[in-house]
């Protein structure tokens, strides 16, 4: 058997690291909706399976060694413009959601992860994030 090949146990596996990355995305998206961001807790379970089932279809869906980085790129990239979608330029100058943005990034690296089966580099890169995201704001001072 070769490592690409997913038996029984690997599929179980595999669907394990799908649930492992919806429970993650959804505490990370249920603090984000909880404090009333437009990225919540539908979001980030999407981006966090999606990411983790694009890097399971990566290693064992094309059958022959194939470059799973390749894909793990395109997540990157793509879920940059899916984030960047999120900020918002207003009057005088003030730019919003970057943190919304950083975290729907942040979630798909996290998906990656999983899916990858670093399941707790996932965790506790999610729990970072969660502890990070209570930070208080710090005030803004006029230039």
């Amino acid at each position: 058997m070769e490592p690409w090949e997913l038996t029984p146990w690997g599929e179980l596996d595999a669907v394990i690291r799908l649930l492992i990355a919806a429970v993650v995305g959804g505490v990370i998206g249920y603090e984000r909706e909880h404090a009333g961001k437009a990225a919540g807790l539908r979001t980030l379970i999407l981006v966090c399976i999606g990411a983790a089932l694009l890097t399971i279809t990566s290693i064992y869906g094309f059958g022959e060694p194939a470059d799973p980085s390749r894909i793990a790129a395109g997540v990157v990239v793509g879920v940059g413009f899916l984030g960047a979608g999120t900020i918002l330029h207003g009057e005088g100058g003030i730019v919003a959601g970057l943190t919304t943005a950083a975290t729907v990034w942040t979630v798909a690296a996290i998906g990656l992860a999983i899916g990858s089966g670093l399941y707790l580099v996932g965790v506790v890169t999610s729990v970072i994030i969660l502890v990070a995201l209570r930070f208080p704001k710090a005030p803004r001072h006029p230039d």
